[in-house]
């Protein structure tokens, strides 16, 4: 696997996460618990936070090799 295969199975994995994490927040509602329902935004907030430093790290790798480029 080279650097482009490795950034773009990196990357369908990740879009793949923040579409599996979009899908917990419909089905948070009818838990009908606050403390929980609270606990469960957050948690997911923050897992969306971190797959987002993935593909912002992922976007500079593929800076820095355009630029080489140049």
């Amino acid at each position: 696997m080279d650097k482009a295969e490795a950034i773009k199975q990196i990357r369908d994995a990740c879009n793949n996460l923040s579409r599996e994490l979009m899908r917990i927040h419909p089905a948070v509602p009818p838990l009908a618990d606050k403390a929980a329902q609270d606990e469960i935004y957050k948690t997911v907030f923050e897992l969306t936070k971190q797959v987002e430093v993935i593909k912002k790290r992922l976007a500079k790798l593929e800076a820095k090799d355009d630029s080489a480029l140049l």
